[in-house]
């Protein structure tokens, strides 16, 4: 039974550069913010800080631009430049409409422009792309946090993704590490009775989700504690979000 959560947002973070040390960025801002991390929290942190701190940024003026990334920019109100970087970010292209490239990422994503982003990039015409590797960037993390702050949390690093079918966005995760990311029902008794067969939750998009409640997207924060949801310990990491082809009706 949950009897509720709580969700506090870290202020002061900074502006990340390639090669911090971000789980040391991430203690001394808790600590002015006179917090400290408790045993089954949950830390959300956004894509972006991970990737700066990783060195995942590109310089659209080093970018030179395909066929394909030039007819993409004849659609879109951004440069060839920009779509040549999504098209190497990306496994598959989805469909291409006004400007926009649905595309699989290399992880197996399927977003907007494989998520290379220009939003809260400093400087030139850099863009962040999205970690290598999401799950391992969560894990190490949250060994160095477990470490640092002698806690044993759990790491989501979430990132903003549209969905079809309804308006507006969402934070989903992107790499998880030390909880499970799916809660699977099937075979559990509703209050009436009734046994579940397909009823699995995808808590760590809901978890992520409820932390964007309190970074929003212009007010630099891009950390959050979620503390109180009781967590299902596993090492599964955010890839079994990713649906298997055989099973995408869609695809």
């Amino acid at each position: 039974m949950n009897n509720g959560i709580c969700i506090f947002p870290i202020h002061g973070i900074g502006d990340v550069q390639p090669g911090d040390d971000l789980a040391d960025i991430l203690v001394d801002a808790l600590r002015r913010n006179e917090m400290a991390l408790e045993r089954g929290d949950v830390l959300v942190v956004t894509q972006k800080v991970v990737s700066k701190a990783e060195g995942r940024l590109v310089n659209l003026d080093t970018v030179e631009p395909s066929h394909m990334a030039r007819m993409a920019a004849l659609q879109g109100r951004k440069d060839a430049a920009y779509y040549e970087v999504v098209l190497r970010e990306s496994r598959r292209l989805v469909k291409m409409d006004r400007g926009v490239l649905i595309t699989e990422t290399h992880h197996g994503f399927i977003c907007a422009n494989a998520g290379v982003d220009e939003s809260n990039v400093a400087g030139g015409r850099f863009v962040t792309l999205l970690p290598l590797d999401p799950d391992g960037s969560a894990m190490r993390l949250r060994l160095a946090l477990r470490e640092r702050c002698h806690a044993d949390v759990a790491v989501l690093i979430s990132d903003t993704f549209g969905r079809p079918w309804r308006e507006g966005q969402v934070n989903v995760a992107i790499g998880a590490a030390g909880l499970a990311p799916l809660i699977d029902y099937a075979g559990h008794q509703d209050a009436y009775g009734y046994t579940m067969h397909a009823s699995m939750i995808a808590v760590a998009d809901e978890l992520a989700s409820a932390a964007e409640l309190v970074m929003g997207k212009v007010d630099r924060v891009p950390v959050a504690v979620v503390r109180g949801y009781p967590i299902v310990p596993s090492d599964d990491g955010a890839r079994v979000l990713i649906r298997a082809p055989e099973r995408d009706l869609f695809r």
